[in-house]
């Protein structure tokens, strides 16, 4: 793999959105082998946490496989030096690339500086960038951001993104006032592309925000001009979603990914919650009948075994 990958990929690219935990090292293994995107991302993981007292619980957050690849580690912090010994971390662990995350509403980690705080300090933001640059040697580094915080900010924000050269830029249609409670509006990410055209045409531009499949995408990408689209709650249930030859899956198939998931949860995640995984149950069981019932079985489960146990007395 390139140093900078992001150059050698086809467009449009589909990536698989980070999201906190969903998309951990089992989920991202299940999606590998059954509809790979062009590039995935580990869940965020905390830069000060890493360096100030809680490292051996996060690397776990930072395992692969080389069937992920290309993979990014995404990290968020408002601490310069601790974002570059991040970047630095991602380099020895062997990612692919690196991205700050400068989006994420969540108001213990706005309150730290970061996330979605960062667009209210667009100098720091520059200074988190080079940090990570420094850190990350020839390993390419990206940011995913929103539109502007309670307003569209794009006119201002994304010039001091662009001037500090990441490799790319990822775009949540929304502000960070909005959360996901008003559809994305992708017009945004179309003004982005205009705006990355006159600042810095070297910047890839991905969009993101209610992306429900990949002929969407596709539509998306071609309606804005962007070079990629991110998907992500798509993905619940549905490891399938970046295989494009994949109409419908059935049923049988979709409990037996079930259980070979929660296998794997189990297995490679013993440190998080079990109440975790049962969050992708709703997703996998539904839409046929007796799917509720089957729904609210699992629910009770609390192991591998139990759930494989429950799936097979169904299926009789």
């Amino acid at each position: 793999m390139s140093k900078n990958f992001w150059q050698k990929l086809n467009k449009p690219i589909f990536l698989l959105a980070p999201m906190a935990d969903v998309t951990d090292a089992p989920f991202r293994r299940i999606i590998a082998k059954y509809g790979k995107p062009d590039v995935m991302y580990t869940e965020f993981v905390s830069a000060d946490g890493l360096f100030l007292g809680g490292k051996d619980a996060l690397i776990k957050d930072l395992a692969f496989t080389n069937e992920e690849r290309p993979i990014v580690a995404q990290f968020f912090t408002s601490k310069p030096e601790l974002m570059k010994k991040a970047a630095e971390l991602a380099r020895e662990l062997g990612f692919d690339g690196i991205d700050i995350n400068m989006g994420c509403p969540d108001r213990s980690i706005e309150k730290q500086g970061a996330g979605a705080n960062l667009m209210k300090n667009p100098e720091l933001a520059s200074e988190l960038i080079n940090s990570a640059k420094e850190g990350a040697g020839e390993l390419p580094v990206s940011v995913k951001t929103r539109v502007g915080y309670s307003k569209y900010e794009l006119d201002k924000w994304l010039p001091t993104l662009l001037s500090a050269k990441p490799s790319a830029i990822i775009i949540h249609a929304r502000t960070r006032k909005q959360l996901s409670k008003v559809s994305a509006d992708w017009s945004f990410v179309k003004k982005a592309v205009e705006i990355r055209d006159k600042v810095n045409p070297n910047v890839l531009i991905i969009g993101n925000g209610d992306v429900t499949d990949i002929k969407d995408a596709r539509e998306k990408a071609s309606e804005t001009g962007a070079d990629g689209v991110m998907l992500g709650r798509a993905i619940f249930g549905n490891p399938w979603l970046f295989d494009e030859n994949k109409d419908s899956v059935s049923k049988e198939m979709k409990l037996k990914v079930l259980v070979e998931h929660t296998k794997l949860f189990e297995e490679i995640a013993p440190h998080k919650n079990f109440l975790i995984m049962k969050k992708h149950y709703k997703a996998y069981v539904n839409g046929w009948d007796g799917a509720k019932e089957l729904r609210i079985k699992l629910m009770q489960a609390g192991s591998a075994s139990e759930v494989e146990k429950i799936i097979k007395i169904a299926n009789l």
